[in-house]
């Protein structure tokens, strides 16, 4: 019998360190920016990146010409980021910090904002957004994408009755799919990477809480998006069965208002 493999968790796309082929990807088996076009033009704007991820974000957006400022939490991160940018040869200013910790950013001086599922670790979204818009000039984006709150509610019990995560083979025809957690459950799902060092935390942002979180730090929310995986994904390591019926991420737009 094949052994079982689990899935990897969302919050942990791009440390795989897999090549984007320098295009903004948002999250896994989910269109990137060539289809929501959501960042727009980059080339010569200063662009803030919350959460570096496995580097791609951070080399595909210095690739199109953007000044990247880039936030990261976790000593493996930050060097990780420099080193893949710098075999790409990018250049990407990179600081080690709490994601709400932008004092060193002049207010008014952003032109993009952008986070890929890094949202996820942060317990509290609107610290960092009254960050965020401080530091935003008026009218300016913040993209982020998070995982699809209905992703962590399933899980599969297999044949055998043993319980696993919604992703764990065995989640066909005879497999029972129960939920596991409230949708407004607050404590964070912890994870790691079977190989590598890589480990976080995974909280649950219900739509109505991040719209609530970016509305209160006065942001307009202009899209929102709950795209599903796409078709043929269920190679990918991160696929579970929900996917088959349930969006696999939260994707959002909001422009800062005021000034």
């Amino acid at each position: 019998m094949a052994e079982e493999t689990r899935p990897r968790p969302l919050a942990s796309f791009g440390l795989e360190g897999d090549d984007w082929g320098g295009v903004v990807r948002y999250g896994p088996l989910v269109p990137d920016e060539r289809d929501v076009r959501l960042l727009g033009t980059v080339a010569a704007k200063r662009v803030l990146l919350l959460g570096t991820g496995g580097g791609q974000a951070a080399a595909a957006l210095a690739g199109a010409g953007a000044k990247v400022i880039a936030v990261e939490p976790s000593d493996a991160g930050v060097a990780h980021v420099r080193q893949y940018c710098a075999a790409r040869g990018v250049s990407v200013e990179v600081h080690h910090r709490d994601l709400a910790e932008l004092a060193f950013v002049r207010a008014d001086t952003v032109d993009v904002a952008l986070s890929v599922l890094s949202l996820a670790a942060v317990a509290d979204l609107g610290r960092v957004f009254r960050q965020v818009h401080r530091v935003l000039r008026s009218e300016a984006p913040l993209v982020l994408s998070l995982p699809h709150p209905t992703t962590s509610l399933l899980q599969v019990v297999p044949p055998g009755g043993d319980t696993g995560d919604a992703g764990a083979p065995g989640g066909g025809a005879s497999a029972t799919v129960t939920m596991r957690r409230g949708y407004t459950e607050s404590q964070p799902l912890r994870w790691s990477l079977d190989a590598g060092p890589s480990e976080g935390e995974d909280h649950t942002h219900t739509i109505e809480g991040t719209f609530t979180a970016l509305t209160r730090a006065n942001f307009r929310v202009d899209t929102l998006l709950e795209p599903l995986a796409r078709p043929g994904g269920r190679q990918s390591p991160y696929w579970v069965p929900a996917m088959d019926h349930l969006p696999a991420v939260l994707l959002v737009r909001a422009r800062k208002l005021g000034a």
